[in-house]
């Protein structure tokens, strides 16, 4: 899976962030670590949700929306 992710450039490094997984953030002291940790992140998020979905039923709908250009 793709996700945009955001980087902000500090003078203690880089602050990462995915806008569309609310609370999914990370640093790093470069931009290639900083990046390596928010894949890491990711995937943490994202097994804490599959472990909330355990008992739903899960589907997948399409919607048509306006990209946005970052």
């Amino acid at each position: 899976m793709k996700y945009k992710v955001a980087l902000l450039q500090s003078e203690e490094g880089f602050s990462v962030w995915v806008p569309g997984l609310p609370g999914c953030c990370s640093q790093g002291a470069t931009e290639e670590e900083a990046l390596a940790n928010i894949a890491d992140a990711i995937r943490e998020y994202l097994d804490v949700v599959m472990e909330q979905l355990d008992d739903a039923e899960v589907r997948e709908k399409e919607i048509s929306c306006q990209a946005y250009e970052l």
